[in-house]
């Protein structure tokens, strides 16, 4: 796996994405490719509805880090940080790689005076301020809803995005996972905006070597005690325990998509001992690397029964 920033998690500051209104359409729908130019960290006051088609990587939304794949579907909130970092080769490029759907979920719930049915959104779309994932059969029915929007047009496009937010709003509780944490709230400035950047190009470029948190604390001419508690104020994570957590993710990249042995996949993450490595692996994920890849080759056997209601879904 590359360790090119690009391809492994390309952390920017969070940068404004101004999102025009198509005359003929009261949402946004465009596809892309992967690396491109607008796929960065960035954030919005529209809602986004995202879908992976292919390959695999990591999404970060506000202080939220975990791995995404194909088939992957999300409910992003009004200005929450994201981005979809995908693991890609150098040079490798993917076709169609994303499905975006942005619309303005305030003009939506505006117009509750005529239209009072669309005040059951309310509640999705607050717990959409924290951002959402959608798993199951949900996320194969969003999926569908969102490539047969892309041709429609006209009324029949507006009655297949209101069947995806209908989808989405009724979607089970075991389909639906909050991303960022409930006390996050994204406050950079420029100045803080520039440090961050430049942490996370040292953490991102020596991620599988010899990390020091003295090091990049003097590269931004601040004290270690000081850059700890600034970097945990704004990303929610403490530099070693981030460092801890993007280790541990690739490491279990490489356990679910090769057949390495746990000891090279253990040097290969940047751990110099196997003994460091299980225990930062078992704080993680709450079991050994051996025990995760079992895990996972056994649920591909085991992916059946009935979900719950999702808490803010009306029961029938």
């Amino acid at each position: 796996m590359p360790d090119s920033r690009a391809a492994l998690f390309e952390q920017r500051p969070a940068e404004l994405e101004v999102i025009l209104p198509e005359p003929d359409h009261c949402f946004r729908w465009y596809e892309h490719d992967y690396p491109y130019a607008l796929a960065r960290w960035n954030h919005h006051p529209e809602f986004e509805i995202h879908l992976i088609r292919q390959g695999s990587g990591k999404l970060v939304a506000g202080d939220y880090i975990g791995a995404f794949g194909a088939g992957h579907v999300a409910l992003i909130g009004p200005d929450l940080p994201h981005d979809w970092i995908g693991d890609v080769a150098p040079g490798e490029y993917l076709e169609g790689r994303d499905v975006v759907l942005q619309f303005d979920g305030a003009a939506i719930l505006a117009l509750r005076g005529t239209l009072p049915e669309l005040g059951e959104l309310q509640q999705l779309f607050e717990c959409a301020r924290r951002g959402l994932e959608f798993t199951g059969s949900t996320a194969l029915q969003a999926a569908r809803l969102l490539e047969e929007i892309g041709p429609a047009q006209g009324l029949e496009r507006l009655i297949l995005f209101l069947q995806l937010i209908n989808t989405l709003m009724k979607a089970p509780a075991q389909d639906v996972h909050m991303l960022a944490s409930a006390y996050y709230t994204p406050t950079l400035d420029a100045r803080s905006s520039e440090r961050i950047n430049k942490a996370f190009d040292y953490l991102l470029t020596e991620l599988t070597g010899d990390v020091r948190l003295s090091v990049i604390a003097q590269r931004l001419e601040m004290s270690e005690p000081g850059f700890s508690r600034f970097f945990k104020r704004i990303t929610g994570h403490g530099f070693i325990d981030l460092m801890r957590k993007l280790r541990v993710q690739r490491a279990c990249r490489l356990l679910l998509q090769t057949e390495m042995l746990v000891t090279d996949i253990c040097f290969e993450v940047g751990y110099e001992n196997l003994s460091n490595f299980n225990r930062h692996f078992r704080i993680e994920m709450a079991q050994t690397p051996s025990e995760y890849r079992r895990a996972a080759a056994m649920t591909l056997f085991n992916r059946s029964g009935t979900p719950p209601s999702l808490p803010f879904a009306k029961a029938h």
